[in-house]
């Protein structure tokens, strides 16, 4: 849509232009965004530009910033018509930061106030931009936001974008358009994705979306199981409850976790997601988000759900079929006699 210029009470349209004939190169969007960036991500505070603090540095993060609710916001510019692949990157860069810690934070905002000639105190920085008192670790990077902002946007793009979108991920389209007359260069500045007017209806319809998905997933799985283990009985446990809590006896039992990880491969491909560390579920949840927002859904890592064997951190995926269920605990039990795991379904089959 052209974009017109009242003057002498007359219409008279802009030129519609593009960065490259006005001599706008991306790194030119970049400094003049980077200190008015409320123009394409509002209540967000820059911390670093062309960011690459990663093995390899020929991928860099036009703008890093940090919003209001403590997510990080990876924000990639481009000058061209399509945007180009520009989703694609912006997904791998935020992989990449996901895991970054508050103290990791105030090192990177640090530097980013020392190269720009600021004395602001980084941590006193961040924390009086945030609100908080000190430091709140467990509340810090729990998502990472997205905002592309180019000329225009290919149709691969905007529907790329929104199935990300309806996943779960935080992905914004910012559309700027450059036009021009005599009196100099515009810039006309509008959020494509979300639609400004439809955004919280569509952030709860992206909610009700998911919510549905989930209760789907559970209705799936009715078959109730009874455990006993050494005369202790647990019963009601649905297919998924009933391999996780034969898998945690086995491994409290102290067998192999190579050994119980082949047995259950058998059944299933890839029933772990293994960190090399130990960590808390919180961590364990934020490394999952970082591959897509829906991922931590698909394990056990609720507190007192995952397994800490030589200093390493295992979660067992939850999305199991009745039968593969069955299989991978007979398997286990097979495998160990010794531990006399008596598995006896409490429903009534159909």
């Amino acid at each position: 849509m052209p974009i017109y210029k009242i003057n002498d009470k007359q219409l008279v349209k802009l030129d519609e232009t593009t960065f490259r004939d006005q001599d706008l190169k991306e790194r030119d969007l970049q400094n003049m965004l980077k200190s008015q960036i409320s123009a394409i991500s509002p209540d967000t505070l820059i911390v670093s530009e062309e960011f690459s603090d990663w093995e390899d540095n020929r991928n860099r993060i036009d703008l890093l910033g940090i919003d209001k609710d403590a997510s990080l916001v990876v924000i990639e510019l481009k000058r061209t018509t399509d945007g180009g692949y520009m989703e694609l990157q912006a997904l791998r860069y935020s992989a990449m930061i996901s895991a970054l810690t508050f103290d990791k934070l105030v090192e990177i905002y640090g530097n980013y106030l020392s190269k720009n000639g600021s004395r602001i105190n980084p941590e006193e920085g961040l924390l009086d931009f945030l609100g908080w008192e000190d430091q709140r670790e467990e509340e810090f990077a729990q998502d990472v936001r997205i905002v592309l902002a180019s000329a225009e946007f290919s149709k691969e793009l905007y529907t790329s974008v929104m199935w990300l979108n309806n996943l779960g991920l935080d992905i914004r389209c910012v559309r700027m358009k450059p036009y021009a007359n005599k009196d100099g260069t515009f810039l006309d500045i509008q959020t494509v994705i979300p639609l400004p007017e439809a955004e919280e209806y569509q952030v709860r319809i992206r909610e009700k979306t998911m919510k549905e998905r989930e209760i789907r997933k559970r209705s799936r799985d009715t078959v109730r199981f009874e455990v006993t283990t050494e005369g202790n009985q647990q019963p009601n446990l649905s297919s998924r409850k009933m391999i996780h809590h034969v898998t945690r006896y086995v491994i409290s039992k102290g067998k192999p976790i190579e050994e119980v990880v082949s047995t259950i491969e058998k059944v299933k491909a890839n029933p772990f997601h293994v960190i090399g560390r130990n960590v808390s579920s919180v961590e364990f949840r934020r490394e999952l988000r970082a591959i897509t927002k829906d991922r931590p859904r698909r394990f056990f890592i609720d507190k007192g759900e995952l397994f800490e064997v030589d200093g390493k951190t295992y979660a067992l995926t939850n999305q199991w079929t009745t039968e593969d269920a069955i299989n991978a605990a007979d398997s286990l039990s097979s495998r160990y006699p010794d531990l006399d795991v008596q598995i006896d379904r409490s429903d009534s089959p159909t």
